[in-house]
Protein backbone atom coordinates (compact mmCIF):
# COMPACT_ATOMS: atom_id res chain seq x y z
CA UNK A 1 0.00 0.00 0.00
CA UNK A 2 1.28 3.39 -0.51
CA UNK A 3 1.72 6.51 1.52
CA UNK A 4 -1.24 9.06 0.38
CA UNK A 5 0.43 11.91 -0.77
CA UNK A 6 -0.19 15.31 0.96
CA UNK A 7 -2.88 16.73 -1.08
CA UNK A 8 -4.84 13.85 -0.52
CA UNK A 9 -4.00 14.14 3.15
CA UNK A 10 -4.74 17.58 2.87
CA UNK A 11 -8.13 16.63 1.22
CA UNK A 12 -9.00 14.25 4.11
CA UNK A 13 -8.48 16.75 6.28
CA UNK A 14 -10.68 19.39 5.00
CA UNK A 15 -12.88 16.26 4.19
CA UNK A 16 -13.25 15.51 7.77
CA UNK A 17 -12.88 18.96 9.24
CA UNK A 18 -15.91 19.62 6.90
CA UNK A 19 -17.49 16.27 8.57
CA UNK A 20 -16.41 17.27 11.94
CA UNK A 21 -18.53 20.64 10.86
CA UNK A 22 -21.32 18.94 9.74
CA UNK A 23 -22.03 16.54 12.71
CA UNK A 24 -21.40 19.86 15.49
CA UNK A 25 -23.85 21.72 13.10
CA UNK A 26 -26.23 18.47 13.58
CA UNK A 27 -25.43 18.35 17.35
CA UNK A 28 -26.67 22.11 17.37
CA UNK A 29 -29.61 21.90 15.61
CA UNK A 30 -30.56 18.31 17.37
CA UNK A 31 -29.86 20.11 20.66
CA UNK A 32 -31.98 23.19 19.32
CA UNK A 33 -35.02 20.22 17.86
CA UNK A 34 -35.01 18.21 21.75
CA UNK A 35 -35.51 22.16 23.49
CA UNK A 36 -37.96 22.78 20.70
CA UNK A 37 -39.39 19.58 21.95
CA UNK A 38 -39.19 19.99 25.75
CA UNK A 39 -40.23 23.16 25.90
CA UNK A 40 -43.31 22.13 23.75
CA UNK A 41 -43.61 19.04 25.84
CA UNK A 42 -43.70 21.45 29.38
CA UNK A 43 -46.40 23.79 27.65
CA UNK A 44 -48.40 21.13 26.97
CA UNK A 45 -48.12 19.71 30.12
CA UNK A 46 -48.58 23.55 31.61
CA UNK A 47 -51.53 24.03 29.25
CA UNK A 48 -53.33 20.55 30.26
CA UNK A 49 -53.17 20.72 33.89
CA UNK A 50 -54.77 24.27 33.25
CA UNK A 51 -57.20 22.57 31.23
CA UNK A 52 -57.78 20.06 33.91
CA UNK A 53 -58.13 22.89 36.60
CA UNK A 54 -60.88 24.77 34.26
CA UNK A 55 -62.48 21.30 33.74
CA UNK A 56 -62.31 20.24 37.03
CA UNK A 57 -63.31 23.82 38.19
CA UNK A 58 -66.28 23.97 35.83
CA UNK A 59 -67.87 20.33 36.89
CA UNK A 60 -67.78 21.63 40.51
CA UNK A 61 -69.37 24.62 39.14
CA UNK A 62 -72.06 22.26 37.38
CA UNK A 63 -72.32 20.35 40.58
CA UNK A 64 -72.73 23.26 42.89
CA UNK A 65 -75.40 24.31 39.85
CA UNK A 66 -77.37 21.05 40.04
CA UNK A 67 -77.34 20.97 43.32
CA UNK A 68 -79.10 24.24 43.76
CA UNK A 69 -81.40 23.69 41.00
CA UNK A 70 -82.54 20.23 42.70
CA UNK A 71 -82.93 22.33 45.99
CA UNK A 72 -85.15 24.62 44.15
CA UNK A 73 -87.42 21.77 42.11
CA UNK A 74 -87.52 20.18 45.76
CA UNK A 75 -88.64 23.48 47.07
CA UNK A 76 -90.82 23.92 44.18
CA UNK A 77 -92.50 20.85 44.33
CA UNK A 78 -93.19 21.22 47.76
CA UNK A 79 -95.18 24.59 46.89
CA UNK A 80 -96.91 22.83 44.33
CA UNK A 81 -98.37 20.21 46.54
CA UNK A 82 -98.85 23.33 48.89
CA UNK A 83 -100.84 24.49 46.32
CA UNK A 84 -103.26 21.61 44.97
CA UNK A 85 -104.08 20.98 48.69
CA UNK A 86 -105.29 24.14 49.04
CA UNK A 87 -106.82 24.18 45.82
CA UNK A 88 -108.71 20.78 47.11
CA UNK A 89 -109.81 22.36 50.15
CA UNK A 90 -111.01 25.36 48.37
CA UNK A 91 -112.90 22.88 45.70
CA UNK A 92 -114.24 21.51 48.78
CA UNK A 93 -115.40 24.31 50.30
CA UNK A 94 -116.76 25.65 47.00
CA UNK A 95 -118.89 22.89 47.11
CA UNK A 96 -120.20 23.10 50.07
CA UNK A 97 -120.62 26.37 49.45
CA UNK A 98 -122.75 25.91 46.35
CA UNK A 99 -124.43 23.15 47.76
CA UNK A 100 -125.73 25.90 50.86
CA UNK A 101 -125.86 28.47 48.44
CA UNK A 102 -128.61 26.16 46.22
CA UNK A 103 -130.45 25.31 49.43
CA UNK A 104 -130.91 29.77 49.85
CA UNK A 105 -132.14 30.01 46.76
CA UNK A 106 -134.68 27.00 46.73
CA UNK A 107 -135.32 28.52 50.65
CA UNK A 108 -136.06 31.82 49.09
CA UNK A 109 -137.89 30.43 46.24
CA UNK A 110 -140.07 28.78 48.43
CA UNK A 111 -140.49 31.71 51.34
CA UNK A 112 -143.80 33.30 50.15
CA UNK A 113 -145.23 29.72 49.69
CA UNK A 114 -143.95 28.86 53.46
CA UNK A 115 -145.19 32.72 54.55
CA UNK A 116 -148.57 31.99 52.97
CA UNK A 117 -148.76 28.41 54.49
CA UNK A 118 -147.79 29.91 58.05
CA UNK A 119 -150.32 32.57 57.86
CA UNK A 120 -153.14 30.11 57.49
CA UNK A 121 -152.32 27.87 59.66
CA UNK A 122 -152.08 30.98 61.91
CA UNK A 123 -155.56 32.01 60.96
CA UNK A 124 -156.99 28.24 61.91
CA UNK A 125 -155.10 28.42 64.90
CA UNK A 126 -157.05 31.51 65.69
CA UNK A 127 -160.60 30.24 64.85
CA UNK A 128 -159.92 27.87 67.41
CA UNK A 129 -161.73 24.35 67.23
CA UNK A 130 -164.99 23.91 65.44
CA UNK A 131 -167.75 23.76 68.20
CA UNK A 132 -169.56 20.25 68.47
CA UNK A 133 -167.68 19.37 64.93
CA UNK A 134 -165.83 16.55 67.26
CA UNK A 135 -168.43 14.56 67.75
CA UNK A 136 -169.57 14.47 64.45
CA UNK A 137 -166.09 12.80 63.01
CA UNK A 138 -165.67 9.41 63.27
CA UNK A 139 -162.54 8.01 61.79
CA UNK A 140 -159.65 10.20 62.19
CA UNK A 141 -158.20 11.39 59.12
CA UNK A 142 -154.16 10.33 59.69
CA UNK A 143 -152.54 7.87 61.63
CA UNK A 144 -153.15 9.33 64.80
CA UNK A 145 -149.33 10.60 65.35
CA UNK A 146 -149.24 13.45 63.21
CA UNK A 147 -149.44 17.10 64.36
CA UNK A 148 -152.15 17.90 61.50
CA UNK A 149 -155.31 15.84 62.91
CA UNK A 150 -158.20 18.17 63.06
CA UNK A 151 -158.82 17.45 67.32
CA UNK A 152 -155.26 19.08 67.58
CA UNK A 153 -154.90 22.09 65.28
CA UNK A 154 -156.18 24.08 68.35
CA UNK A 155 -154.14 22.91 70.84
CA UNK A 156 -150.26 22.88 68.89
CA UNK A 157 -148.22 25.76 69.06
CA UNK A 158 -145.61 24.81 66.84
CA UNK A 159 -146.38 26.41 63.65
CA UNK A 160 -147.61 29.38 64.89
CA UNK A 161 -146.48 32.69 63.81
CA UNK A 162 -145.10 34.38 67.32
CA UNK A 163 -144.75 38.60 67.29
CA UNK A 164 -141.50 38.50 66.43
CA UNK A 165 -142.33 36.38 63.18
CA UNK A 166 -145.30 39.00 62.32
CA UNK A 167 -142.86 42.05 62.64
CA UNK A 168 -139.94 40.19 60.45
CA UNK A 169 -142.78 39.81 57.58
CA UNK A 170 -141.45 43.16 56.77
CA UNK A 171 -138.22 41.67 55.73
CA UNK A 172 -139.22 39.60 53.62
CA UNK A 173 -137.75 41.72 50.68
CA UNK A 174 -134.24 41.54 51.91
CA UNK A 175 -132.07 39.10 49.77
CA UNK A 176 -129.32 36.40 52.10
CA UNK A 177 -126.03 37.75 51.61
CA UNK A 178 -122.54 36.16 52.38
CA UNK A 179 -119.74 37.55 54.36
CA UNK A 180 -116.26 36.26 53.83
Amino acid sequence: MSLPSPVQIKEANAHLVAVHRRVAELEQRLEAAENTVREQAESLIRKDEQLRAATQEITEAKDREIAYLHEKLCKSEETIQRFQNMVKEKDGLIGQLRHRCQLLDNICKSRPLLDSMLSHMAEAERLGPVIGAAETISLPLTDGDSNCSPGRLGNHKDFSLSEDDMDDQDLDDIVFGTTV
